[in-house]
């Protein structure tokens, strides 16, 4: 058995105890923070009219208002980000609920996750039909079942069984959404080619107690068959909150961020870099060297960078316990908005804004 030198005995104890040790930072003056994304893709200017910039700007006020009430009340992350993300679902002109684009088959299959930073305890359905809120569902199968991810009809009936709203289908269908597979099968067109933009819409939120949480909902990607999933509904690629580290929520080209582990990634790599400077710095000096290297945007864009290499494409929310919120993106564009009690407010659609 090799013998440790009593020299390097001190310190590699107190480094396995630093990063065994949850470092949870919570602002001293309770601050919370929000942030939200309505899908990110090819969204340029030239295509858009005035009115529907203004509409998408609407929407996203909208989301991000009910979402930030929570908050500034003193309710949980976990309440704000299902607040901020049913509207989205409540809204056509997203991919997710309401207006979610057609399978090969005509139909409607919805997809979601939630996850509570606190607990690391998370939700999630795949295939679901008919729910008007999948984002309400998801995280009834994070605090009512001993589950994680349940799919399909199983799911469903958990959701009557728990007296979930329903909506008739041709609440769902829109005639935008329908066009899109029509053109799609009598073109030979992929679900990129009539998808110009991924419209998943997700929420991250820091409460007043310095907890974290995450939550992603989508339809997919028009045309899909087989019963597709995307990386939505999967905890750690669209979805993952951790109060050691932050919570994400993902849109894009979900095969890519399901390899990639898009969500997770950024937050074990934020995670890794705030202990190894804990240490580095004897645990106090850490928060305040950190605050200026802007290490969450260089993390979230080197993950995203990695995605863009495998050929996929996208963005993610970012939210910490101490800094504001950050947005990634290597697309032309991402609905996206964030508030914070320390004033921030405001919402964006393309990159360069």
């Amino acid at each position: 058995m090799r013998v440790i030198p009593t020299r390097f005995a001190g310190a590699l104890a107190a480094f396995f105890a630093m990063v065994s040790t949850p470092l949870v930072a919570q602002d001293e003056d309770g601050g919370w923070s929000l942030a939200i994304h309505g899908g990110a893709g090819t969204i340029a200017r030239e295509n858009m009219t005035p009115e529907q910039d203004a509409a998408y700007r609407a929407a996203l006020q909208r989301a991000l208002d009910a979402g930030a009430a929570v908050l500034r009340d003193g309710g949980s992350a976990m309440e704000a980000i299902q607040a901020a993300i049913e509207p989205m679902e409540d809204d056509a002109l997203f991919n997710a609920g309401r207006g979610a684009v057609l399978t090969w088959d005509g139909d409607i299959e919805l997809d979601a996750s939630i996850m509570d930073g606190r607990t690391r305890d998370a939700g999630a359905v795949a295939g679901v039909t008919g729910i008007r809120h999948p984002i309400e569902l998801a995280r009834l199968v994070m605090t009512d079942s001993l589950h994680v991810m349940l799919a399909g009809k199983g799911a469903e009936t958990f959701a009557e069984e728990r007296g979930l709203e329903r909506m008739p289908r041709e609440w769902f269908e829109t005639e935008r959404r329908k066009e899109a597979l029509e053109r799609m099968k009598a073109e030979r067109l992929s679900a990129l080619d009539v998808d110009i933009k991924f419209g998943t819409v997700g929420a991250v939120a820091r409460d007043s107690k310095g907890n974290l949480a995450a939550g992603t909902s989508t339809g997919g990607m028009t045309g899909k068959r087989w019963g597709r999933v995307g990386d939505a509904p999967v905890i750690g690629a669209g979805t993952y909150a951790d109060n050691r580290a932050c919570a994400v929520s993902a849109t894009g080209w979900g095969e890519f961020f399901i390899r990639v582990g898009v969500a997770q990634e950024i937050c074990t790599r934020i995670r890794l870099v705030r202990q190894q400077a804990a240490f580095a710095s004897g645990g106090a000096q850490h928060a305040e060297w950190l605050a200026g290297q802007d290490y969450v945007q260089r993390i979230t864009d080197a993950v995203l960078a990695e995605v863009e290499e495998l050929g996929g494409d996208g963005g993610v929310i970012v939210v910490t316990p101490l800094e504001d919120p950050v947005f990634g993106l290597n697309t032309s564009g991402m609905y996206r908005g964030r508030a914070t009690s320390g004033g921030v407010n405001e919402v964006a659609i393309y990159a360069d804004e």
